[in-house]
């Protein structure tokens, strides 16, 4: 568990092909940091990747494994398209999955479109850090956010050995 009054530390991590070249300005990755250092996360690390599931998979263990963070959010990778591999290499690297994040956000999601069915993203745990894996889209990113961000805190709080009842207040 962060010191007491430290903010728990946060990696945003963008997965795309295009975006990594410079070809396609990352809205979704900025727009996350946002949302986050608004509920009192510290952003500790923040990049653009390809789609390439070894360097994906690479990525959350450093970030996990020496840099200890806490929370990673993960956008783009998690629809159906040939590269879209960030499930996958989220499933290879965590311990424990947790299924309620993703469900969670995709009944956010579908109660706005149809299309939300086709989201893969998934939640889960190595070492004392949650990796949470949100679509590209800037505006897809923001709601399935806002769908599971007042858990966050709570969980994190748990999974960083928090002894306090889940019916009681930190």
């Amino acid at each position: 568990m962060p010191a007491p009054g430290q903010p728990y530390r946060c990696g945003v991590l963008t997965l795309s092909d295009k975006g990594s070249r410079g070809e396609r300005e990352d809205t979704s990755g900025p727009q996350i940091q946002e949302m986050l250092r608004a509920q009192g996360y510290a952003i500790a690390a923040y990049q653009i990747i390809p789609d390439q599931q070894g360097l994906i998979e690479q990525t959350l263990i450093s970030w996990v494994d020496e840099q200890q963070l806490d929370l990673i959010v993960t956008t783009g990778g998690t629809g159906v398209s040939p590269s879209d591999r960030t499930p996958e290499a989220t499933r290879a690297v965590i311990e424990m999955e947790i299924p309620g994040l993703g469900e969670a956000m995709r009944l956010a999601s579908l109660r706005k479109t149809v299309q939300a069915v086709w989201s893969r993203g998934i939640a889960g745990i190595r070492k004392g850090c949650l990796i949470l894996n949100l679509p590209g889209s800037r505006k897809a990113a923001q709601e399935n956010l806002e769908a599971v961000l007042p858990a966050l805190s709570h969980g994190l709080y748990k999974l960083k050995g928090g002894e306090a009842d889940c019916g009681r207040s930190e």
